[in-house]
């Protein structure tokens, strides 16, 4: 009879034991996400507005992604050269804050660059960065980002350069940024030789079909490209668009961006609308857009609810660690269609 309740009383303790366990392993699976808000800088003057460093403060961004220059191929030099270097109105207006320097990398400029170049093209790069962080007395710099759309056809160049960097900068972290297509298909797009990737959650539509929706951001088509995103060996920052455009066609052929204008623009004199597509009825000239009788132009905004039904997908996916979730990017205009509650919400959606 003791016996059968000392094993009783055993019995008890280990399924407490068991309990124990299974909860301390959820509640370990469960830890929220440490999340770092940040927004991309992408004009080529900086010059923050009012506007946007009230956002700024009241969001408590501290990391900003500046882009300090493109690179592009001159085919006259034969050689990459820079382009739209960063200029700025004073000094010290980021003062305080966690400076990432971004350099936009054009994929021609990879595919025609001989293998012989990538080195010195490196040490340019990081010599660039160097002088325009000291122009404009910027802190120091924690991370260096490189944003090109490689493909499998010029990755090897890429990937060379990208260690080349690395080499120059054995202090600072190195990332670069990673589309929907290099997730996917990781095989021949192979993994970039990087500390870290940041995952553009953005430009996944075909933009010049007319018959794409939203070529900007649509949670259905994300969803075909994050199958493998778990799996994914690089550890992953993400980033998110608030930006807008209208993409222009002539006889169903993609025409061009149409940016900066506002809805109001589209009168109903030259033009009807239905759903996202004006359509044309007569020849105009709008702000310096020639548009003909029969042009189509889609609006294409970042809608906050399908920006949160994306990030909503990615978390499903995503490692559970901490990481830096950016927005594209920071601009009076573009802020100023969203609600700071609405901006909030698209950085607490991935805890």
């Amino acid at each position: 009879m003791k016996l059968h309740q000392a094993d009783k009383r055993l019995c008890a303790a280990f399924l407490k034991l068991l309990l124990l366990c299974f909860l301390f392993s959820c509640n370990e699976n469960n830890q929220p996400r440490q999340i770092t808000p940040s927004f991309y800088y992408w004009k080529s003057i900086l010059n923050l507005t009012n506007f946007e460093n009230q956002k700024l403060d009241s969001l408590k961004v501290k990391t900003i992604y500046l882009k300090f220059f493109d690179v592009d191929w001159d085919e006259a030099a034969m050689k990459p050269v820079p382009a739209a270097k960063l200029q700025t109105t004073s000094r010290n207006q980021l003062k305080g804050f966690s400076i990432i320097p971004t350099v936009f990398i054009t994929n021609a400029c990879i595919q025609k660059i001989d293998s012989s170049q990538v080195e010195k093209l490196a040490e340019n790069i990081y010599s660039l960065i160097l002088e325009i962080k000291q122009a404009n007395n910027f802190d120091s710099i924690p991370e260096i980002q490189i944003d090109c759309d490689w493909t499998a056809a010029s990755k090897d160049k890429y990937f060379q350069l990208l260690k080349n960097t690395k080499l120059k900068t054995p202090n600072t972290k190195l990332s670069c940024t990673i589309r929907l297509h290099q997730i996917k298909f990781p095989s021949k797009t192979g993994i970039p030789p990087v500390d870290r990737g940041l995952l553009m959650c953005y430009n996944m539509g075909n933009l010049k079909d007319p018959a794409s929706k939203n070529s900007i951001l649509e949670t259905e088509e994300l969803k075909k490209y994050i199958g493998n995103l778990s799996t994914y060996p690089l550890p992953l920052d993400v980033a998110f668009p608030l930006f807008d455009w209208k993409v222009l066609y002539r006889n169903n052929v993609y025409a061009g961006l149409i940016q900066g204008l506002p809805d109001a623009a589209f009168s109903s004199s030259f033009c009807s609308k239905t759903s996202n597509r004006y359509h044309v009825l007569k020849d105009t000239l709008l702000q310096g857009y020639n548009l003909r009788k029969g042009d189509m132009i889609r609006d294409e905004q970042s809608d906050i609810k399908e920006v949160l039904a994306a990030e909503n997908e990615i978390a499903k996916h995503l490692k559970n660690t901490p990481l830096r979730v950016s927005l594209y990017h920071l601009d009076s205009v573009i802020l100023s269609k969203y609600s700071t509650h609405e901006l909030e919400s698209i950085y607490n959606s991935l805890h």
